[in-house]
C-alpha cells in the first residue's frame, strides 16, 4: 500500500491500541498503515463469513422444502479478537505483520452451525462440499471420534472467494457443525473448566466427561426417533463407526 492511501483515513484511538497491542508499535505512519491494513483484512474476513452463512441459509431453506423442517436451529459467527490472534501468532512463532496473519492462521473467521439432529450435521456439510465454489482444506470429525475430554463437533476449514469492487480474494475460515446438546455441553464446559482463580480437579473433568456421554446418547436416541417420525425419506449421512 501506497503511503498515501492513508492520508485520508481515519483511525481512532482503540484502533491505534487495538494495532499496538498487536503489533508492539508506537503511533507513527507505520502503525497508521498497519491499522489500515489489519482493518482492510478483517473486512475481509467479515465477507467470507457473510458468503458462507448465505450458503447455510439457502441449504437450510432447500431442505425445510424437501423435508418439511429446517435442519438448522442457528448460526453464530465471529471474528477472533486482535489479542487472540496475536497470542497464536506468538505460540506458534509467525512474524507478527497482517500478510502473515493471512498465510498461517485458518481461524480468523469462525462460523458455528448449529443442527438440530447428528444426521443434519453430516448432511449438511456433504451438501457444502459439492459447491464448487468451496475448497475444503481440513475435515476433523470429532463426533465419531470425540476428544478425551468428550468434545464432539465437526470441523471443516475451508476456502471461499469473496468478490470485490475489483477483484476476487479468496479466504479461509473455520466452520464447526454440532448439534444443541453439543452445542449446550461445550458452553457449559468452557464456562466450568475456564474459571479464572480455580483449578479444575481431575474428578471434576470425569464428571464433564459423562455428561458429554450422556450428551451423545440424547442425540443418537433423539436421531433414531427423528428416523422413525420421518420414515427414512432423508439421505443417511451417518458415516460408519
Amino acid at each position: 500500500m501506497k503511503m498515501d492511501e492513508t492520508k485520508n483515513v481515519s483511525v481512532s484511538q482503540d484502533d491505534t491500541e487495538l494495532i499496538k497491542k498487536i503489533f508492539g508499535d508506537e503511533f507513527s505512519e507505520d502503525t497508521i498503515r498497519k491499522t489500515y491494513s489489519f482493518a482492510k483484512l478483517m473486512s475481509y474476513y467479515s465477507c467470507a463469513m457473510m458468503e458462507i452463512e448465505t450458503k447455510f441459509k439457502v441449504l437450510n431453506e432447500e431442505f425445510s422444502l424437501r423435508f418439511d423442517r429446517q435442519p438448522i436451529s442457528s448460526i453464530k459467527s465471529r471474528l477472533k479478537n486482535p489479542i487472540s490472534i496475536r497470542n497464536k501468532m506468538l505460540v506458534n512463532n509467525y512474524p507478527l505483520s497482517v500478510e502473515s496473519i493471512e498465510r498461517n492462521l485458518n481461524d480468523v473467521a469462525g462460523i458455528r452451525v448449529i443442527c438440530s439432529f447428528v444426521n443434519d450435521v453430516y448432511m449438511l456439510a456433504e451438501a457444502l462440499k459439492k459447491q464448487d465454489d468451496i475448497q475444503i482444506i481440513e475435515e476433523k470429525d470429532y463426533i465419531a471420534y470425540p476428544k478425551e475430554n468428550g468434545y464432539r463437533s465437526l470441523h471443516l476449514i475451508v476456502a471461499v472467494p469473496i468478490f470485490l469492487q475489483q477483484e476476487k480474494r479468496v479466504m479461509r475460515a473455520e466452520i464447526q457443525l454440532r448439534t444443541i446438546a453439543m452445542d449446550s455441553w461445550a458452553s457449559l464446559e468452557h464456562q466450568l473448566r475456564y474459571k479464572k482463580e480455580f483449578d479444575f480437579s481431575v474428578d471434576m473433568a470425569e464428571e464433564l466427561k459423562k455428561c458429554a456421554d450422556l450428551s451423545a446418547d440424547l442425540d443418537n436416541r433423539m436421531n433414531a426417533l427423528r428416523k422413525k417420525v420421518y420414515r427414512d425419506k432423508e439421505t443417511p449421512y451417518m458415516p460408519a463407526r
